[in-house]
C-alpha cells in the first residue's frame, strides 16, 4: 500500500485510522459514568421495591428510544447518507438529513405523548401482581421518563450525523452528561437534602427521573455544536418525497421490526421478573449494566465505526467487504473471550467492589453475580452479532437480521421461561435466583443468532470468519489468564467461596476500599497475564491495532 493510498483515509475523514478509538474512548467515558451511576443508584435503593420501580419504568419507554435510536438509524439513515457524502450529493444529504430529523422527531414525541397518557393503563397491564404503592410509583417515574426517551431518540439522529462525518468522540462521550445529570439528582437530593436518611426513597427516585430527563437533554444539546458546521443545505421537514427518504424508509421498517421484537423481549424480561419477588427487576438490571460494559465498549466501537466504510464499499467488492469482517471479528474474538473468562471466574469481585455498599449487601452480590454470570455465556457470541447485523446493513439487506432477531427472541423467551421457576426456588439469604433463568435464555439466544447469521452472511459475502487456530490461541491464552486470576483472588480475597485475604488484613474487613484493591489487583493479574500469553502464543496484538479499524485493502 503506497503512502498515498495510507494516508487518504486520514484527510478524507479528519483521522480514519482512529474512528474505532474515538468510539471506544467516548463509549468507554460514557460506560464508565453509567457504572458510577449504577454504584450510587445501588447505594441508595440496592434490591428492593423502589429499585424494581425504577428498572421497570426506566425500561418501558426505554422501547422508543432502543425503536427510533442509534442501532436503527444506523442501518438506515446512515448508509443512504453516507452515500450521499461519498458521491458528493451535499445539496441531496442536506435534505436528507432535515427529513430523517423531522420523521423521527414526530414519530418519537408522538409515542412518548401516548405512552405518558397511557402509563397507569401500561403499568396495570404489565404488573399487576405488584402493590398499588409500587405501581403508583412506576407509574410515577414512567410519566417522567417517556418524554426522555423521545429526547434520547432524537439525539441518535445527531449521533447518525457525525458518524457518518468520521466525527465519532462527542457523539459517544454524551451519554456521559445523562448519567452526570441522574448521579447529581441522587447525591444532591440524597444526601445533601437529607431524603435518603428520611426515608423519602419514593420522592428520590422521582427525583432521579427528573435528572434523567434532564440529562438526556444535555446529550442532545452537546453534540449540536458539532452538527451544525458539518450540515449543508438543511430543511427540516417530514416529506417522503425527499431523495433518499423512500430508500431509508424501506430499510428501517424490516429493522423497526427487528429491535422492536428485540426490545419487547427485553421488556418481557423485566415484566417477567416483576412476577418474581421483590429485587428480580433489579437484579437483572444491575447484572445488564455490567453486561454490556465490554460489548458497548469493544463491539459496539468496532461496530459502529466500520458500518461507514462498509456502507461505502457496498457490493461492489464482496471480497474487501469479507476480509474486512473477519478482521473486526478477530478483534473481538481478542477482547470478548477474555472479557467473558474474567466475568465468569472474577466477577464476584468486581459487583463487590462496585455495588456492595450503602443498601446494597453480600447477599445481593452473590445474586447479581450468578445473573452476571448467565448472561457473560452469551457475551463473545452477542459481540460477534454486531458486526455481523453491521455487515448486512452495509449491503443493504436489513431483512436477514430481522428474521434471526425473532427466532432469537423466541428461543430467548422459551428458554428463559423454561428455567425462570424451578431457579426462583434457589434462595440466597432471602434473594431467590428467577432472574438468572432469564439471563441464560438471553445467552442462548445470543448462539443462536450468532450462527445463523454467520450462515446467511457466508452465503451473501463468502468466507469471513475468523481463524480457527487464532481463536483456539486467544481462548488458550484467556483460559491461562483466567486461571493465573484465580489464583489472585485466593491470595487477595474472595466472595464465593468466601475467603478473607490479603487485602482484608491490610486495610480491614469493613473496609469501603477492601474490595476496590481485590478487584483491581485480579483485574491486574489477568490483564498482564492474557497480553503476554496471547504475544507468547503469536497472537498478540497492540491495543493500537486492536481497537482501530482495518484500512483498505
Amino acid at each position: 500500500m503506497s503512502g498515498a493510498t495510507e494516508s487518504a483515509p486520514t484527510r478524507k475523514g479528519g483521522g480514519g485510522a482512529r474512528a474505532a478509538w474515538l468510539v471506544g474512548a467516548g463509549i468507554f467515558l460514557s460506560r464508565v459514568a453509567g457504572v458510577v451511576r449504577e454504584m450510587v443508584f445501588s447505594f441508595y435503593f440496592g434490591n428492593s421495591a423502589v429499585a424494581d420501580a425504577w428498572g421497570a419504568a426506566l425500561r418501558t419507554p426505554n422501547v422508543i428510544q432502543n425503536l427510533l435510536g442509534e442501532g436503527t438509524l444506523s442501518a438506515s439513515f446512515v448508509p443512504v447518507y453516507a452515500r450521499f457524502l461519498e458521491e458528493g450529493r451535499e445539496e441531496e444529504a442536506g435534505r436528507f438529513a432535515g427529513a430523517a430529523l423531522g420523521i423521527v422527531s414526530v414519530v418519537a414525541f408522538g409515542a412518548g405523548l401516548l405512552g405518558l397518557l397511557l402509563a397507569p393503563w401500561i403499568v396495570e397491564t404489565l404488573y399487576p401482581l405488584w402493590t398499588e404503592e409500587k405501581q403508583a410509583l412506576t407509574v410515577r417515574l414512567i410519566r417522567i421518563l417517556f418524554p426522555m426517551a423521545a429526547v434520547l431518540a432524537v439525539s441518535a439522529w445527531a449521533l447518525g450525523i457525525l458518524n457518518s462525518h468520521r466525527r465519532f468522540f462527542v457523539s459517544y462521550v454524551a451519554p456521559v452528561l445523562w448519567n452526570l445529570a441522574m448521579v447529581t439528582a441522587l447525591v444532591t437530593f440524597g444526601t445533601v437534602l437529607g431524603w435518603n436518611a428520611q426515608g423519602r426513597d419514593a420522592d428520590l427516585a422521582a427525583a432521579l427521573a427528573l435528572g434523567a430527563l434532564a440529562g438526556g437533554a444535555l446529550q442532545f444539546a452537546v453534540m449540536l455544536p458539532w452538527v451544525v458546521p458539518v450540515l449543508r443545505h438543511f430543511r427540516l421537514s417530514v416529506s417522503r418525497r425527499v431523495a433518499g427518504v423512500r430508500d431509508a424508509l424501506r430499510a428501517f421498517i424490516p429493522v423497526v421490526a427487528a429491535r422492536g421484537v428485540v426490545n419487547v423481549s427485553g421488556l418481557l424480561d423485566i415484566v417477567l421478573a416483576g412476577l418474581l419477588v421483590d429485587g428480580a427487576v433489579s437484579m437483572l438490571r444491575y447484572g445488564q449494566t455490567l453486561y454490556l460494559l465490554p460489548i458497548s465498549l469493544f463491539a459496539m466501537s468496532i461496530a459502529a465505526s466500520e458500518l461507514p466504510e462498509l456502507s461505502r464499499s457496498g457490493a461492489g467488492n464482496l471480497e474487501a467487504a469479507g476480509d474486512r469482517v473477519r478482521r473486526a471479528l478477530e478483534r473481538i474474538s481478542f477482547l470478548l473471550i477474555p472479557s467473558a473468562l474474567a466475568y465468569l471466574t472474577l466477577g464476584d469481585v468486581f459487583v463487590a467492589a462496585l455495588l456492595e455498599r450503602g443498601e446494597f449487601d453480600r447477599p445481593d452480590t452473590v445474586a447479581v453475580y450468578a445473573v452476571l454470570g448467565a448472561y457473560t455465556l452469551g457475551i463473545a457470541r452477542s459481540s460477534r452479532s454486531r458486526v455481523l447485523s453491521s455487515a448486512f446493513y452495509a449491503l443493504r439487506d436489513t431483512g436477514t437480521p430481522a428474521r434471526v432477531a425473532y427466532l432469537r427472541v423466541a428461543a430467548s423467551l422459551a428458554i428463559g421461561v423454561a428455567l425462570m421457576f424451578p431457579l426462583d426456588r434457589v434462595e440466597v439469604d432471602g434473594l431467590r435466583l428467577g432472574a438468572v433463568g432469564l439471563a441464560l435464555g438471553a445467552s442462548a439466544g445470543a448462539w443462536l443468532e450468532s450462527v445463523l447469521l454467520h450462515r446467511r452472511l457466508n452465503r451473501a459475502l463468502g468466507p469471513h470468519r475468523p481463524g480457527a487456530g487464532r481463536v483456539r490461541r486467544i481462548t488458550t491464552a484467556a483460559l491461562a489468564a483466567a486461571a493465573l486470576g484465580i489464583t489472585a483472588k485466593a491470595t487477595l480475597g474472595s466472595v464465593l467461596p468466601a475467603r478473607s485475604g490479603l487485602a482484608a488484613q491490610l486495610l480491614g474487613p469493613e473496609s469501603p476500599f477492601t474490595w476496590p484493591l481485590v478487584a483491581a489487583g485480579t483485574a491486574t493479574v489477568f490483564g498482564v497475564s492474557y497480553l503476554a500469553i496471547t504475544s507468547a502464543l503469536g497472537v498478540g496484538v497492540p491495543l493500537s491495532k486492536v481497537l482501530r479499524r482495518s484500512e483498505p485493502s
